[in-house]
């Protein structure tokens, strides 16, 4: 419980200092005119009320926005001399990184909560399927939560937020880009696949909530949470 304590503590601060900054507001804002134009583009120019479009474009735009989110986290304060600060404070590594990898999440759900929206719209005037709208919301979730921590370790490894976010984006896409270079291996190399994140993010958008895609984000999160942990001990 005081782990989750500090931890929360930690989120909040790192929360606040997005906000004080223009970063969260350009971020949002640029996130928020490519989903509109994707999402608009079936609307009008298809003549689709749905949300396939957006949320089949999402985790390649996540892949850019998200690290832009968590370049920095640890990079900026390990460059200000804070880094030093937080770490004698009476917190341990695990809840510094927990609590900045809540407020990335938190960040990446207030980002997409605009796009309820476009939800709004497609009721009004069509009748779409509940389930994929609410796999793609839960999926679009779990894919941030997996870009956030990927975006974390690297943010821990350096001082430059330049380096960490190209690091984190580098990451990031290839994941996404893994099921997409299939049909170039020979078949053996077939399970390549599974190990992309837009598999599993589709998977789920289809509605279908299948276990082994949430153990993929799970353990995509882990990992990742685990060698920043790794890294920030050595660092301390």
């Amino acid at each position: 419980m005081k782990r989750l304590n500090e931890s929360l503590i930690i989120m909040r601060k790192e929360l606040k200092g997005y906000f004080n900054s223009p970063i969260a507001y350009i971020v949002i804002t640029v996130f928020l005119a490519f989903t509109g134009f994707f999402f608009f583009k079936d609307f009008f120019y298809y003549n689709q009320a749905e949300m396939r479009g957006l949320f089949q474009t999402l985790p390649l735009m996540l892949s850019f926005v998200v690290p832009a989110v968590t370049m920095k986290l640890f990079a900026e304060e390990r460059q200000s001399g804070s880094f030093e600060i937080l770490m004698t404070l009476p917190v341990s590594a695990w809840d510094a990184v927990l609590g900045k990898f809540f407020a990335g999440v938190a960040f990446s759900a207030i980002m997409l909560s605009p796009t309820l929206i476009y939800l709004v719209t497609v009721f009004l005037v069509g009748s779409p399927d509940p389930g994929p709208v609410i796999g793609g919301y839960i999926g679009a979730l779990l894919l941030a939560a997996a870009y956030t921590s990927i975006g974390l370790l690297a943010s821990s490894f350096t001082r430059n937020q330049i380096i960490s976010f190209i690091t984190a984006w580098a990451a990031c896409f290839l994941l996404w880009i893994l099921d997409k270079v299939i049909i170039f291996l020979p078949a053996p190399f077939g399970f390549i696949s599974y190990f992309g994140t837009d598999f599993h993010f589709q998977n789920i958008a289809r509605g279908i909530i299948d276990t082994r895609d949430v153990i993929y984000f799970i353990s995509v999160c882990a990992l990742s949470l685990m060698f920043t942990v790794k890294n920030v001990e050595e660092r301390r």
